[in-house]
């Protein structure tokens, strides 16, 4: 049987929703409703202006939410009493950790999956890192950094042909972009136990910070750095592929990851690097994760895995932002229970 699938969101980023959608097999995309239908006319599908008419009409089985979190909890309660048996909803999720905690209770009584869009960990090397660490190629993992460099946040035109809405958010490189990777970290190295802050705006045409250094621990002593600066670049091609470079080091190996989506292992003590995932083409949005984040969500819904980055699971996302914030504004460590 076919799954019919409705987009809540006609706007920038919706795109990529809407065109993986349709690379799916047994899934249509059945309709998109959005405040200007014009623009959900775009997507191809049936276009609707109002949500609650979309789901009565459409009867669609997974609701796909890609609008502004002001909108999330409205939204998602409008898609419980619409009957849908999936609901995915982009971050960041809901206005803040309050509103999310209430939504994810809300959802699990009422037996429906909500998963967080958190796309970055379904990219191909965050998958393949995974696997190594799975497999033991690394030893003891020991410290992971990641290095942002977008490039795009220069002069008073930063984001403006793509997001301008980033130029007025009073909290920006945490909230916005930042949380892909703490959600990363904790994919790749387990639930933190502390944060460390310091963070900073560097382009004065905008409201919220944009670099910065994120330091956090986990149990056993490993850490992760978050080294973020977008003003800066990367080498790569295309900078919104990987955003930029990392490394996960252990006891036994290092991975190291580029900008061209390529991930090398070397050995401890060597010099070669043999390369585990070399760069590639790739359809669709940074490593094509919208896409994978949807499959996986699509086998989900049919019994073949278990979900990931339920809205219950994802809180710790949100308690780690805030902590940073925090941290950032007493110059100081945060503990995370």
């Amino acid at each position: 049987m076919t799954l019919q699938v409705a987009c809540l969101g006609a706007g920038y980023f919706a795109q990529f929703h809407h065109e993986a959608w349709r690379r799916i097999n047994g899934v249509e995309l059945a309709a998109v409703a959005d405040r200007n239908p014009g623009l959900a006319a775009r997507s191809g599908a049936r276009a609707f202006a109002d949500l609650s008419a979309m789901l009565r009409i459409a009867k669609p089985d997974i609701l796909d939410i890609v609008t502004p979190p002001e909108t999330h909890a409205d939204a998602i309660r409008t898609g419980l009493a619409g009957g849908v048996r999936a609901i995915i909803c982009q971050k960041p999720f809901c206005r803040d950790l309050s509103e999310a905690s209430e939504i994810a209770r809300e959802t699990d009584a009422a037996h429906v999956p909500l998963v967080v869009h958190e796309n970055f960990r379904f990219q191909p090397w965050y998958r393949v890192m995974r696997k190594e660490i799975d497999d033991g190629c690394l030893g003891t993992v020991r410290q992971l950094t990641f290095r942002l460099r977008t490039g795009d946040g220069r002069g008073s035109d930063a984001y403006l042909a793509r997001q301008p809405y980033f130029q007025k958010m009073p909290r920006f490189l945490v909230h916005e972009t930042g949380v892909h990777w703490v959600d990363t970290f904790r994919y790749l190295m387990g639930e933190p136990e502390g944060v460390y802050a310091d963070l900073r705006r560097e382009n004065e045409a905008i409201t919220g910070e944009d670099a910065g250094h994120i330091l956090f621990d986990f149990a056993g002593g490993a850490r992760a750095l978050f080294d973020a600066n977008r003003t800066l670049d990367h080498k790569t091609q295309n900078p919104r592929l990987t955003f930029g470079e990392a490394l996960l080091e252990g006891t036994e190996a290092t991975l190291s990851l580029m900008g061209d989506g390529s991930v090398t292992r070397r050995a401890f003590g060597t010099e070669a690097e043999t390369v585990i995932l070399p760069a590639g083409s790739y359809a669709g949005f940074a490593g094509d994760c919208v896409h994978a984040l949807q499959i996986h969500v699509v086998d989900a819904l049919n019994g073949a895995r278990a979900f990931e980055n339920l809205a219950q699971d994802y809180l710790p996302v949100l308690r780690a932002e805030e902590a940073i914030y925090t941290s950032a504004r007493a110059r100081s460590r945060v503990a995370l229970s």
